[in-house]
């Protein structure tokens, strides 16, 4: 198995800050042979210039911009413009560990029938500390159709990280892409494909997830609210929907 790899990454004024630090987890990635991977940052509310200069010297950074429309919007603009047979997430202020996408990589060129795979996540602290993230890590390895929608049903808490999410394009295309939602569009993603296809957890570190105030899930809304409920709502009638 061999081809390309598309990172999509949504951008707000906020972390646009963190985008180098992001660039060189990513330039440190050593890929299976004949891989290579292009970077699709996507500037929620602007053109494509507020990305460093430094970064787009690398000419499989490619840099755009969208009308100001949330994350969910931003990660399909990005999604759109993908050539590669897989896509991987990367949020902007977040930074990959040795080894992710290659793992990533490898696991589903191993197994044809997995969709997606997400892994262990480690939260990067203000103070430079790493704290696992975890709702109870699944056991590593297969992860059969359902079973990440059916606890997210009664904890509304997806157990994984989907910010760890590879999926395959076709698979991906099939979900409908990330729903136009101010917050949980990578939740709804993710329960959509867990309801499509078999996915698979790697129990090696796959992300450094940055936690910052200005980061998206520091909203006083994320977790309570009108805003809540209407996001969870269309969360799982978009699943179950597919489902059936």
């Amino acid at each position: 198995m061999s081809g390309l790899l598309s990172i999509v990454t949504p951008v707000h004024d906020a972390a646009i800050p963190y985008l180098s630090n992001a660039y060189e987890s990513l330039a440190a990635q050593i890929l299976p042979d004949g891989w290579d991977w292009e970077w699709l940052i996507q500037v929620d509310g602007g053109d494509g210039s507020e990305v460093p200069a430094s970064i787009l010297t690398d000419l499989r950074v490619k840099a755009s911009g969208n009308r100001k429309g949330g994350p969910g919007v931003s990660r399909t603009m990005a999604w759109g413009r993908s050539s590669g047979s897989l896509v991987k997430v990367l949020d902007a202020d977040d930074v990959l560990p040795a080894g992710a996408l290659a793992r990533d990589i490898e696991v589903l060129g191993q197994h044809p029938d997995v969709g997606w795979t997400v892994s262990r996540v480690l939260d990067l602290m203000p103070d430079g500390s790493l704290v696992h993230y975890t709702l109870g890590d699944p056991e590593a390895g297969r992860m059969p159709r359902g079973a990440l929608f059916d606890y997210w049903s009664t904890s509304h808490r997806p157990q994984v990280h989907p910010a760890t999410l590879c999926v395959r394009q076709e698979l991906l295309a099939l979900a409908g892409g990330w729903m136009a939602l101010p917050a949980s569009e990578d939740t709804a993603l993710l329960m959509a494909l867990d309801v499509l296809a078999d996915g698979w957890f790697i129990e090696q570190t796959g992300l450094h997830y940055r936690k910052h105030p200005g980061q998206t899930t520091a909203h006083a809304d994320h977790r309570e609210g009108p805003e809540w409920e209407a996001r969870m709502g269309a969360i799982r009638k978009h699943a179950e929907a597919l489902r059936r």
